[in-house]
């Protein structure tokens, strides 16, 4: 038996979603932090007298003020202990050095911290009364005791913070305290149910099963560890999760009903209240302080909440204050990886040091330090395919032109509609022998699968593939991809995962010889899904009617890829990405997670492309 698959991926998570992992061969950055820097640990009080336990660093010179760049974080602030130092404060080594007050605080209910946790919290307070609390209130009541109360601060106080920690936050922008000046949401969670959790209703099986069995299954006493996680029978998760069954068999098998959430996942599989009382853009419209979003390309945990972040805080590109920078970068990267590579995709050079350099460095000190002006582009955008930036006024750019492909017999995509009387390319989806989503062996979301080659699943007889000619030109998407889909299933229910890959030619560019490393390489450049249920309404979900066209419309999220000439630029569709989407059982349930093996069965599934029911893609072509 493999030995505690859940705890390694918990250690993962840890250093994926705080980005301030211990790095053991930062032997220097490490002493330079200890040489510079004096710890402290407060109980800080909330106005509801419970109290956050909170850890200061503070530059032991004292011959001037400094700003206090802050991160709250359910991830625990370890190391506890006044002698017991982290290896990394800022999010990189030249924020220590240049100068600040850094603070982290454990959040309500967790780890030493006082309260009740609650995940994604309803933001509220401020409807329920003086005394009442929520993350906003309690990061107001953090910040007005640490003015007060740290020696040294110049009263400009900054924020940051990745994934969970990027949505505390975004949270601080509601009824933001007029000391903080800066933040930057950073993969930020804006929605669980359409980020990590859900991809337009498909379920996200391993991220929810793995993250909930560590982050839902503390003790009630305060702690500085995490729980452990389940014995694992192996390290396939494809296996795994096969062997799983139904979702109904989680808590029989595992859980327990000990997992507080999962639960509720399981009692709220629709957009119901119990999701959109979550939903955090609904509160972030009026932020005040400089916000720098930021977020990656092949975020396979966090992609939609920077971009929704963004969208709702600038309103439309109208604030001058919120700006973007969307890199070619997983999770959490551009703050300690390289950023050269990613997977099997090269980027051309360091994208993470040019961006800790030349963006948030420079963010934070113009704002917090009144030094010289960033000049920082409304967007600053990289071009994955040509491995270049882009500065833009707005996002998506306006100098764009939308553009219309159909897809059409023989495999093949079109700008001329169908004309064809009757036309559908088909094929046998079986929720026992699913797609994986990877060709690697691993727990089930791998990073490197977002740039994979493709050639795995294109070759299964339960994948369609429709692609162009060789381009005879660069051609360059900036924005969203709108799908409109006419479809029809045997059975009553299906779900649609639609990949946009750039195929290689099997020549290289510059020798015109066959290149055995890239030739004919189909590498993934974005994918999306929707569980057929949710087509008209995430909130109220309905059956197919077996064996009737019907449109399933929905978007990609953004792009900036250059397909360069000589490419081609394709379309997979398939029904099944496991184990990273949860089977659909193709038999329609009121709740997924309620489903039993009699309703998982076989389907014919179509793709109609003829010319009273044309399936095409809709892109944003950057003139």
């Amino acid at each position: 038996m493999f030995r505690k698959f859940i705890l390694v991926v918990v250690l993962f998570i840890t250093s994926t979603m705080t980005a301030l992992a211990y790095d053991s061969s930062s032997d220097k950055r490490a002493e330079y932090i200890r040489e510079n820097y004096a710890k402290y640990e407060y109980e800080v009080p909330m106005r509801d007298g419970k109290t956050l336990f909170t850890v200061v660093y503070t530059p032991y010179d004292v011959s001037k003020t400094y700003p206090v760049l802050m991160q709250r974080t359910p991830y625990s602030v370890g190391p506890y202990g006044v002698d017991k130092y982290r290896t990394r404060l800022g999010p990189s080594e030249a924020f220590e050095k240049e100068g600040f007050i850094f603070v982290f605080q454990d959040v309500r209910g967790r780890f030493r911290s006082e309260g009740e946790y609650d995940n994604m919290r309803p933001q509220n307070a401020y409807q329920r009364g003086k005394k009442a609390t929520d993350d906003a209130t309690d990061t107001y009541d953090s910040i007005e005791w640490l003015l007060n109360n740290l020696d040294n601060n110049n009263g400009k106080f900054g924020m940051w913070g990745v994934s969970y920690p990027g949505y505390y936050t975004s949270v601080a922008s509601i009824n933001a305290h007029p000391a903080l000046k800066a933040i930057s949401p950073q993969a930020p969670i804006a929605d669980w149910f359409f980020d990590d959790f859900h991809r337009n209703g498909a379920f996200v099986l391993p991220m929810a099963f793995v993250f909930f069995d560590t982050f839902d299954n503390f003790p009630d006493e305060k702690h500085g560890y995490w729980p452990k996680g389940q014995d694992m029978a192996t390290h396939d998760g494809y296996q795994f999760f096969l062997d799983l069954g139904p979702l109904s068999n989680v808590n029989k098998k595992y859980f327990k009903h000990k997992r507080p959430f999962w639960d509720a996942l399981a009692a709220h599989p629709n957009y119901d209240d119990y999701w959109q009382s979550r939903d955090v853009l609904q509160h972030l419209g009026k932020t005040k302080p400089a916000t720098l979003v930021v977020g990656g390309w092949y975020d396979t945990e966090d992609l939609y909440g920077p971009l929704e972040t963004y969208q709702t805080m600038s309103q439309g590109n109208k604030k001058e204050n919120v700006q973007l920078v969307m890199g070619p970068w997983y999770h959490g990267q551009w703050n300690r990886g390289d950023g050269s590579k990613m997977g099997e995709a090269d980027n051309g050079f360091n994208t993470s040091k040019w961006f800790q350099k030349h963006i948030l460095l420079p963010f934070f000190t113009e704002h917090l330090k009144a030094s010289d002006s960033a000049n920082l582009a409304k967007a600053t955008i990289f071009d994955t395919g040509a491995n270049r930036w882009h500065r833009f006024d707005t996002w998506p750019p306006k100098a764009v032109r939308k553009q219309t492909l159909y897809l059409t017999a023989g495999e093949s995509i079109s700008k001329d509609k169908p004309t064809t009387k009757k036309s559908f390319s088909e094929y046998i989806s079986d929720p026992n022998k699913p797609v994986p989503h990877s060709k690697a062996i691993g727990r089930g979301w791998d990073r490197p699968y977002m740039t994979e080659d493709q050639r795995f699943a294109a070759r299964r007889p339960d994948v369609l593939i429709f692609e162009t000619e060789p381009l005879k030109e660069d051609l360059t998407l900036s924005g969203n991809i709108e799908l409109k889909l006419k479809f029809s299933t045997s059975q009553t229910a299906a779900d649609l995962i639609v990949k946009l890959v750039d195929v290689f030619p099997a020549k290289s560019e510059n020798s015109n010889k066959l290149d055995k490393k890239l030739g004919n390489r189909h590498e993934l450049v974005r994918w999306g899904s929707i569980r057929g249920r949710f087509r008209d309404s995430m909130s109220d979900p309905k059956p197919f009617t077996a064996n009737e066209v019907t449109p399933v419309n929905f978007e990609l999220y953004d792009v900036m890829h250059t397909f360069k000439r000589g490419h081609k630029l394709q379309i997979m569709v398939q029904s099944s990405m496991f184990p990273f989407l949860d089977r659909n059982p193709q038999n329609y349930v009121d709740n997924i997670f309620k489903a039993t093996e009699a309703d998982f069965v076989k389907a014919d599934h179509r793709i109609y492309h003829q010319a009273d029911q044309a399936s095409s893609i809709e892109i944003s072509v950057l003139k």
